[in-house]
């Protein structure tokens, strides 16, 4: 054995790794973001916030709770009291003072026709009355002659009666005489003709007062004739001087003008269309389903938007309900009393007086479309 001493192997100790220069930007740990924590009173804002929406989507579209308290209607129009202008009389235009949309008073002219014809006819009339009356003057200075014709046939009755009293009174005494041949027969004949003759002559008065009598009562009866025909008379001038006031056209109301489709020169005729007159009061009209009228009355709160302002939105109230249908006034009626029938919804037309002091409503024009929606609680039933 060897005494030397054994050395030893030393193995090399492993390397230690050298850690690389560390960032704090990359190697710093990312932190979580975390929303604050709400208080109370936020999520009571919230949740008050979101119901109120819910709540306002609800009544925009009339869904429960808010379902059957408001009904509506996209088939309403505003109305107003449209004058169509016509002439009563024929005639060429002489004049047409007015022009397209112009605001207009009641009584103001607005086109005039040519009235010399009508003049001349007014001035015929008042000549004819002027004869009639003359006719009746006449009649009443007959009357009068008549009158005074028939006293003097009074008077002729007088005397007719005083010649047979002497006539009657000369009998008496021829019949005396001739008894005791006082007088011969011829002179008694003689007396006894103009006794006849006496009565005869009374009779002859008697009868000329009867037909004077006659002639005054015909000249009477005649007269309501002639009073008849004067009054006739200005009739005719009456006529005569409307259509000659009719030569000038004038506005029946207050309101604006439509197109002015008359010019001066043409030849019109009763009847013709020669422009129109828009009052400025208007409502609206508007045509509810039967099935949506069961709970309107009349007072409730309307609401209605107009197409041509927007959508604007105006108020009103219910001023009327229509008494039937609008069927029941059609010229030509459905005929449902067959085997083929299908129910078909009716319209009650609903009238809506337009509240005032409202800017836009003076922007209403008749023949717009509007949107309806009526609030049917409140109001009295009709």
């Amino acid at each position: 054995m060897s005494d030397e001493p054994k050395t030893k192997t030393v193995k090399p100790e492993a390397e230690t790794a050298v850690p690389p220069p560390s960032d704090p930007q990359v190697d710093a740990q990312p932190s979580a973001w975390r929303p604050p924590d709400k208080t109370r009173t936020t999520v009571v804002i919230i949740i008050t916030a979101a119901v109120l929406a819910i709540l306002a989507i609800l009544y925009a579209w009339d869904l429960p709770p808010f379902a059957g308290r408001a009904e509506r209607t996209d088939n309403a129009y505003v109305r107003g009291r449209v004058t169509i202008i016509s002439p009563q009389v024929s005639g060429y235009v002489t004049r047409v003072p007015v022009q397209d949309f112009a605001e207009v008073k009641a009584g103001q002219i607005l086109a005039t026709i040519d009235d010399r014809i009508y003049r001349a006819r007014v001035a015929q009339a008042e000549a004819n009355v002027a004869a009639q009356q003359a006719a009746l003057a006449n009649s009443a200075q007959a009357q009068r002659s008549r009158e005074v014709a028939t006293d003097s046939q009074n008077a002729g009755i007088a005397n007719a009666q005083a010649q047979l009293a002497k006539a009657d009174a000369d009998m008496r005494r021829a019949r005396a005489l001739v008894a005791d041949g006082s007088i011969s027969t011829r002179e008694f004949d003689q007396t006894r003709a103009a006794l006849l003759a006496a009565q005869a002559a009374l009779q002859q008065a008697r009868a000329s007062r009867a037909i004077g009598t006659q002639d005054v009562r015909t000249v009477v009866v005649g007269r309501a004739g002639l009073e008849a025909a004067v009054e006739s008379a200005k009739a005719q001038l009456r006529l005569a001087q409307i259509d000659l006031d009719n030569t000038i056209i004038r506005a029946p109301a207050d309101g604006q003008l439509s197109e002015v489709g008359v010019r001066v020169g043409a030849y019109v005729t009763a009847g013709t269309q020669l422009l129109s007159v828009v009052p400025h009061n208007v409502w609206v009209i508007a045509n509810f389903k039967e099935a949506q009228t069961g709970g309107m009355m009349i007072g409730q709160r309307a609401r209605f938007s107009v197409d041509a302002l927007g959508g604007a939105e105006l108020t009103g109230r219910i001023e009327n309900l229509s008494p039937a249908a609008g069927s029941e006034f059609a010229v030509l009626k459905a005929d449902n009393a067959t085997g083929n029938f299908v129910k078909v919804a009716q319209r009650i037309a609903v009238r809506i007086k337009i509240d005032g002091g409202q800017s836009l409503a003076k922007r209403l024009r008749p023949g717009m479309s509007v949107e309806v929606r009526v609030d049917t609680s409140g109001g009295s039933r009709r």
